[in-house]
């Protein structure tokens, strides 16, 4: 036998000793210990800049806070709320937010998962496809925002050149920031223009997993390309649908730079001449900001808050019912 040949261990005795008890220790707080510092951080800043705010904006919510009269600060409890219930700004904000959201993520969705299923399919340049599609979506709101307030001007807009070729508007032009209906449809192309292509994409990522056999058999059966979207490409997809639905429930009643940039006068964020398409968004840093009622404002904030609760609920709930989850 070699002198570097591993003797086998005497009967009774185990053939792996225990570590040493300062590598146990080490070991424990390796597996133990360690994963909780890593994720400390996170849940640090979040602590911070998340949890702290919330917090903070709901004890504002409670109180008579102005800027311009910090001597008169006091409790207020649910004064602010109540006043929410017989503000007439705060309704037609809240009008105005639910029509916009309704144009926006409707056709938004459904658009998308029609792009994604043409995507899904085979087709020469794909990538060039799918890139393209996604242009919109990193392109910055800003610059996007500007562009579509030339595209819809009242005199030279390329929206009312459009709608003359087909005899519409020829003598009297569509002024799209006088009315609510024209302004609403304004800016739900800008929020469609900017995020048919991300929600495309994740349909699409979603559909590729979706086994070709499915697609085969369905084919065999008698089943068209509408069909098959339809009955097995949605059902399939939910998860997604239902993560898209909810995001663009939040960000559709979120809304804020759209409108802030579309309005003539945007410093004073009052959504148009006669808050036609002002957003609850754009009320709460007017009232915050400019009126400098910032408990009024954090009341506003959290019933903003609520209702994306609400609708984000009634939206999932519907989509898995569609869906044909019970």
């Amino acid at each position: 036998m070699s002198l570097t040949e591993t003797r086998p261990a005497p009967p009774g005795q185990p053939k792996h000793a225990p570590p040493p008890r300062a590598k146990f220790w080490l070991y424990r707080f390796d597996t133990k210990t360690v994963p909780y510092l890593l994720i400390a951080p996170f849940f640090l800043l979040f602590a911070i800049f998340g949890l702290f705010p919330i917090i903070f904006n709901a004890i504002v919510a409670l109180r008579n806070w102005r800027l311009d009269e910090p001597d008169e600060r006091g409790w207020a409890g649910f004064e602010n709320f109540s006043r929410l219930l017989t503000d007439g700004d705060f309704w037609n904000a809240l009008g105005n937010t639910f029509g916009i959201f309704v144009l926006s993520t409707v056709p938004q969705l459904l658009i998308a998962l029609i792009i994604a299923n043409l995507l899904n399919r085979k087709l020469r340049g794909t990538t060039w496809w799918r890139v393209g599609i996604l242009l919109p979506y990193v392109t910055p709101v800003a610059a996007s925002t500007l562009v579509f307030a030339m595209f819809f001007a009242r005199d030279y807009g390329l929206a009312n050149w459009f709608l003359s070729l087909v005899g519409f508007g020829n003598e009297n032009p569509i002024d799209w920031r006088a009315a609510k209906w024209s302004s609403w449809i304004a800016i739900a192309t800008m929020v469609n223009w900017k995020w048919i292509g991300y929600n495309a994409l994740l349909y699409l990522s979603a559909m590729q997993s979706i086994p070709k056999d499915v697609y085969e058999a369905s084919a065999v059966d008698g089943a068209g390309p509408w069909r098959q979207l339809w009955q097995i490409t949605v059902p399939m997809i939910q998860p997604v649908i239902l993560f898209t639905v909810v995001l663009s429930t939040i960000g559709g009643l979120q809304l804020f730079n759209e409108p802030m940039l579309f309005d003539e006068n945007p410093a004073s964020a009052s959504g148009g001449s006669d808050g036609q398409f002002q957003t609850i968004a754009q009320l709460i840093y007017k009232v915050g900001w400019k009126d400098l009622n910032l408990g009024y404002a954090a009341a506003m904030s959290w019933a903003l808050f609520l209702i994306i609760l609400i609708v984000a609920a009634v939206n999932a709930l519907a989509t898995r019912r569609l869906g044909g989850d019970k």
